[in-house]
């Protein structure tokens, strides 16, 4: 049987069912909307996501007027059988703007796009100039938008004139979808016009939005929720739902019985538990979600994993926040590349501005993101645990210490270093991690726990070798739990288990006997008992002493 083509970067919800293409059926997101308490609906969801085809969902389902009768393209979908579906099927005028493509260098030319979005409703709702519901100032207004003459005000209240414009001529409530709102937010934050955009953006949501009279319901999508006090001022009708929330979790993205079921059309039906540690471990309320992107890519690339999703996203702004951030940052992102979770406070409401002034808002704009997901609540609030989704992200990860090291050490040196441990010339490998350690580190980054830091610092370095070596952290082994164990993917290469230790006493030779008390610890305790189990014959025990940005190394064979 002939298979279905993938709906790949397709957000056109009539393009996806006319060319026949395999459809993940999220149709009772139409009934969540039409029976949600709020007015209006923020639904933040980290990108590519499926954000913008529900949005044109929305809009083929409810816009009246068309040619086509809307349930031709909901035949067999879900919504086709609920009680609602013949009561609001297209029964309301709807006003469809997107933000995804304002992502502008300067306050001018996102100004200028914006208008053109506005320019572009109007335009489709051009009927109403023949219409008796417009007063001739209207008209005129409306007229101004079409030909660009319309002021900086006009534009502000264009969604609440084209609302109540609509809404009179159709005699009933109007739709308003706005999707990927915050991503001129965005834009303006990384490129300084902030608040500027923010201005707009408060005038235009709030005119529109806050007790329109006009309004059915108003559904908007984006990545954060950006703070009532900067963009949603006074809008007591929104109701918002963040990835923590279990409302609407199932609505975007893909769960795990879509997901099994998609990879069984395509005939890939065994390969679900491999496809799971790449491409799921997201959570939205209590569901588990898979990134769509990145399964239909992967399917569509006949089962080649890849980091679909992170090869698309732009992470200026997640590399600006976490190398500003020290060493904290890095030891924590040091513990999450171990597989660790971290305890930190999560806050649903952002404001951008406040990036740069709160160091611990990086993990909820992280989560949001989708570059983090909650392992659960901790017992004190807005606290959770947070981890990596999967290994797809973690390559993220890996990338950003890759760069990090890039930018403060000569890669021709870092390679030398790693080449002379994966070799055993740990004489080598130690001159050469005395001149890293001086090139990169500074007496601030080994004030508090010195110990955490050498380690995440050499963690780090050791994601070059991820193609060579499995690479395990503070791991139970034998009668205890190693720092760093190196197991290679090549049962002929050297297998490695690394120990750190601080060198607390002064004198010309502590650190003689920090480092054999570190090799009798691996020897005793039996860390190199899973390099054994794993039949790694030539294995290296070394020991790293440090005092400040003094070092030692010492091994055994």
């Amino acid at each position: 049987m002939k298979r279905k083509p993938l709906p790949i970067g397709i957000s056109d919800f009539r393009k996806l069912i006319r060319g026949r293409y395999h459809y993940v059926d999220k149709s009772f997101f139409v009934r969540e909307v039409i029976e949600a308490s709020a007015e209006v609906l923020l639904l933040p969801r980290p990108r590519r996501f499926g954000k913008t085809l529900n949005m044109d969902m929305l809009k083929v389902f409810f816009e009246t007027g068309g040619e086509e009768d809307p349930a031709e393209f909901f035949v067999g979908l879900s919504i086709e059988k609920e009680e609602c579906f013949d009561a609001h099927r297209g029964k309301y005028p709807v006003i469809s703007l997107t933000f995804k493509d304002l992502k502008h260098p300067n306050w001018e030319q996102c100004f200028q796009n914006l208008k053109t979005i506005i320019y572009r409703e109007y335009q489709r709702h051009r009927y109403l100039l023949e219409s008796d519901a417009l007063y001739p100032e209207e008209r005129r207004r409306f007229e101004d938008v079409l030909q660009g003459a319309a002021g900086i005000t006009d534009y502000e209240n264009g969604l609440q004139f084209l609302c109540e414009y609509l809404s009179r001529h159709h005699k009933g409530p109007v739709i308003v979808l706005i999707d990927e709102y915050d991503t001129p937010l965005h834009a303006g934050y990384a490129k300084g016009y902030y608040e500027e955009i923010i201005g707009f953006m408060r005038n235009f949501l709030s005119a529109g939005l806050k007790d329109n009279p006009h309004l059915f319901r108003g559904v908007l999508t984006g990545i954060l929720r950006v703070a009532k006090e900067s963009i949603f001022s006074g809008l007591n009708n929104l109701g918002v739902y963040t990835i923590l929330n279990e409302k609407y979790s199932r609505s975007f993205g893909f769960t795990g019985p879509e997901v099994e079921a998609l990879l069984e059309a395509y005939g890939m039906a065994d390969r679900f538990e491999t496809v799971s540690g790449w491409y799921d471990g997201y959570r939205f309320g209590k569901s588990v979600i898979y990134n769509p992107w990145s399964v239909l890519n992967y399917i569509d690339a006949g089962g080649k994993f890849k980091p679909y999703w992170v090869n698309t996203g732009d992470t200026a702004i997640i590399e600006r926040l976490a190398t500003r951030g020290g060493k904290e940052i890095r030891e924590e992102i040091g513990s999450l590349l171990e597989g660790e979770s971290i305890e930190r406070p999560v806050y649903e409401t952002i404001v951008m501005r406040d990036l740069d002034l709160r160091a611990d808002l990086l993990w909820s704009f992280l989560l949001f993101s989708g570059y983090l997901k909650s392992v659960g609540e901790s017992s004190y609030r807005n606290r959770h645990f947070l981890a990596i989704p999967n290994r797809e992200v973690k390559i993220a990860y890996e990338e950003l210490i890759i760069r990090w090291f890039s930018e403060k050490v000569e890669s021709n040196c870092l390679m030398e270093m790693l080449h002379a441990l994966s070799s055993g010339d740990v004489e080598l490998f130690e001159r050469l991690l005395r001149k890293v350690v001086m090139q990169v580190m500074s007496y601030h980054d080994l004030a508090g726990e010195p110990e955490k830091v050498y380690h995440a610092f050499v963690l780090g370095m050791l994601v070059w070798m991820e193609d060579r070596y499995v690479i395990r952290s503070n791991r139970e082994s034998g009668y205890g739990r190693y720092d760093i164990l190196m197991k290679p993917k090549d049962p002929c290469g050297w297998g490695i288990v690394i120990e750190f230790k601080l060198v607390e006493k002064k004198g010309e030779n502590a650190h003689e006997a920090v480092l054999e008390g570190a090799l009798e610890q691996i020897e005793a305790r039996g860390y190199v008992a899973e390099l054994g189990a794993a039949g790694v014959g030539d294995v290296l025990a070394i020991a790293v002493a440090f005092r400040g940005k003094e070092l030692w190394v010492r091994y055994r064979k």
